[in-house]
């Protein structure tokens, strides 16, 4: 769930398309009524509401009612809800607070939600490491796949970007700067599996995270012993940003794709970029993701690289067609 149809893939074929401005965009939201009831969905933000759909969708598209496992990422948690608390508090004092904006605030409130609605007593765990949240969570879920403590897992990336936090964003950079990307939120789920399900997209190979690597290094292991055909790369404009990207396609010979210019820019951003990488492995097109004037080669696994200023993580996916 992103800036572009919700809940589809239409944006492998037509994607909504927004000017590279940098401004801050909402997410499209699709109709709630299909996953709460109104009394429910009444209590929840919009992050907590858009958390529920996803996982919905995705544990009903991969046949799994009880995951064995459930980790989430987010940066910002429900910042929203956190402003709204503190701006009551700012606004009324302290004697006639309500609670729920400060329950629902907390990072691993997204968790605690999926894991109620689905029962689930298993492995729960939040990740809020900024700009590698995903591909932390991602790590974790593969240890506990390998070890054989869990058969399967719900892993799910959620941030929002609010008026206020872009405008604290832009001042540092990370958003907001002139022919940058939108900034936006999202909401992505997939479930990790231990053997080989039969609605399975892809193959998920290995993955990978680095503090402050040279990008020599970051480059030896994605041509490394399951070496990749392609980089999907976190691309957005930005000329500090993009620039170990760009040292990573040197040093390796690959061609590289983007995808912030579908989803935009949020520190859940990533997990979008897997997504993305995800679909267009299983259904063999690549063009929403490719710029470039030279053709693609035959795509069979790519790398999926992000970076937060000083950890870079690589997510390597092959396909299984």
């Amino acid at each position: 769930m992103s800036i572009q149809r919700p809940l589809s893939d239409s944006w492998l074929d037509s994607p909504v398309d927004y000017p590279h401005d940098g401004g801050c965009q909402a997410a499209i939201d699709p109709d709630f009524k299909a996953f709460l009831a109104p009394m429910e969905a009444r209590r929840m933000g919009r992050l907590l509401k858009r958390a529920v759909a996803v996982s919905d969708t995705v544990l009903a598209e991969a046949s799994v009612s009880d995951p064995d496992a459930i980790l989430t990422a987010t940066g910002l948690g429900c910042v929203e809800n956190t402003e709204a608390f503190l701006n009551a508090l700012c606004e009324e004092g302290e004697d006639v607070m309500m609670p729920t904006a400060f329950m629902q605030s907390t990072h691993n409130t997204i968790g605690s939600l999926l894991a109620i609605r689905r029962k689930c007593h298993g492995y729960n765990s939040t990740y809020a490491h900024k700009g590698v949240s995903f591909e932390s969570a991602v790590l974790d879920a593969v240890v506990q796949l390998r070890l054989g403590a869990v058969s399967n897992a719900l892993v799910g990336a959620f941030d929002e970007m609010t008026p206020t936090y872009f405008g604290f964003l832009a001042k540092t950079g990370f958003v907001g700067q002139p022919g940058m990307v939108r900034a936006s939120d999202s909401a992505v789920a997939m479930v990790l599996s231990a053997v080989p399900a039969e609605k399975a997209l892809c193959e998920l190979m290995d993955v990978r995270l680095m503090y402050r690597p040279a990008a020599g290094k970051v480059a030896s292991y994605i041509m490394g012993q399951e070496g990749v055909d392609a980089i999907v790369a976190g691309i957005n404009g930005s000329e500090k940003n993009d620039k170990i990207y760009e040292e990573i396609a040197s040093a390796t010979c690959l061609p590289v794709m983007g995808y912030k210019h579908l989803f935009g820019e949020n520190y859940g951003a990533s997990a979008a970029g897997v997504y993305a990488a995800v679909r267009c492995l299983h259904s063999g097109r690549f063009a929403s993701l490719h710029a470039g004037e030279m053709a693609l080669p035959e795509i069979r696994s790519v790398a999926v690289v992000n970076h937060d200023g000083r950890s870079v993580s690589v997510v390597k996916l092959g396909s299984l067609c």
